[in-house]
């Protein structure tokens, strides 16, 4: 796969892997959607019609909804600590938290409580959560462990996806570290094999020849800093993702380019780069007890999801119940994001099970 017409950030890239050598994919990944004033996250308005993508928030209230009720059972299960850091990783418009706290605002001395924190790059969307979120006067942050510390309740909704990830190939050397350098033209970038073993090799499992296989630093720091900010002052983090068993044991990077599939490599800097999940390693670098991961289509409806639908379709005429019932299948049916997407809890182990993931013990990792 090569990346043809790959635009200014791109021609950047080019003249870096040009002066300085192949670059990994995770760093690639990371100039394509990261670059101060070029990347996708930092000039793109990602979501909507406008953009390349539709988060859960957006389809649908009931998912913030039911997720906002979901925290505030987490926080009664901690003893209700006053305050309590609520962190949102990549709060998109706002609307998750903004349908979060409207579900909970009967809830006594919960939003007394909430110090909340948005982890947020995109500028633009900083302005639209400002306006979704102006009562709870949220603080921004570029990074996790800029937030003060205290009892933490953590919210991740299609955030690990778009973290950068390396990629490997199992060669009859052993494995090695899939890069990004430069066609033949001196400009086109494409995918090639580093020529020596990757010092990777002994986090990646057994394989055949051929097999490939990604792993995210970066996602996996992340669940680390969560981890040990609960271990020090409790709390529990929700993490709701798109992934499948073989996360982690292939390669999964896609792009997305006006709402159609795109060439990774091409445009850096206007294609969306997300990549699925490997719950099962950042189950283990959190190193807590965790729930899951569980469908969210499950999820959701263990959660009450058909009775809230019911609810909000007991006062709507025919073109409102028929839009709910659209978007709540959406949510939930198997062959949409029912399956797909996946919901992990983390936590202290207070209060028992959280809710949604009754049948799913807790694994100490």
């Amino acid at each position: 796969m090569t990346g043809e017409g790959t635009g200014q950030l791109g021609r950047l890239i080019a003249r870096r892997i040009s002066l300085t050598g192949p670059i990994t994919v995770a760093e690639f990944m990371t100039e394509a959607l990261g670059h101060p004033r070029l990347g996708y996250y930092r000039k793109a308005m990602p979501l909507g019609v406008v953009g390349d993508f539709t988060t859960a928030p957006e389809i649908s209230q009931i998912f913030g909804e039911l997720l906002g009720a979901w925290l505030a059972e987490r926080w009664m299960a901690i003893d209700r600590p006053a305050p309590v850091r609520l962190i949102e990783l990549g709060p998109g418009r706002g609307t998750l938290m903004s349908d979060a706290l409207r579900a909970t605002r009967t809830l006594p001395g919960f939003h007394d409580a909430i110090d909340l924190h948005l982890i947020e790059i995109d500028e633009p969307l900083r302005g639209l959560q400002a306006t979704a979120l102006a009562p709870f006067r949220p603080t921004w942050h570029a990074r996790l462990d800029s937030v003060p510390e205290g009892p933490t309740l953590v919210v991740a909704n299609e955030f690990f996806d778009a973290l950068p990830v390396r990629q490997f190939e199992r060669t009859d050397k052993g494995w090695v570290e899939r890069m990004v350098g430069l066609a033949a033209d001196g400009e086109t970038l494409r995918f090639a094999l580093a020529p020596g073993l990757s010092p990777f090799a002994s986090l990646l499992p057994e394989a055949p020849v051929g097999s490939q296989a990604e792993l995210s630093e970066a996602a996996q720091a992340i669940a680390d800093q969560i981890g040990q900010r609960i271990r020090r002052h409790g709390g529990w983090a929700l993490i709701v993702d798109y992934g499948d068993e073989r996360a982690g044991r292939a390669l999964s990077l896609q792009g997305v380019r006006g709402h159609r599939g795109a060439d990774v490599l091409a445009h850096p800097g206007e294609t969306d780069l997300s990549a699925h999940v490997d719950f099962t390693a950042l189950a283990k670098a959190g190193g807590l007890p965790s729930f899951g991961p569980v469908g969210q289509g499950e999820f959701l409806q263990r959660l009450g999801a058909l009775q809230r639908a019911a609810a909000l379709k007991a006062h709507a005429d025919e073109p409102q119940r028929q839009a709910i019932d659209a978007a709540l299948a959406r949510l939930i049916a198997p062959d949409q994001m029912g399956t797909l997407f996946r919901v992990m809890a983390v936590g202290d182990a207070r209060g028992g099970a959280p809710a949604g993931f009754s049948n799913f013990p807790a694994s100490a990792t």
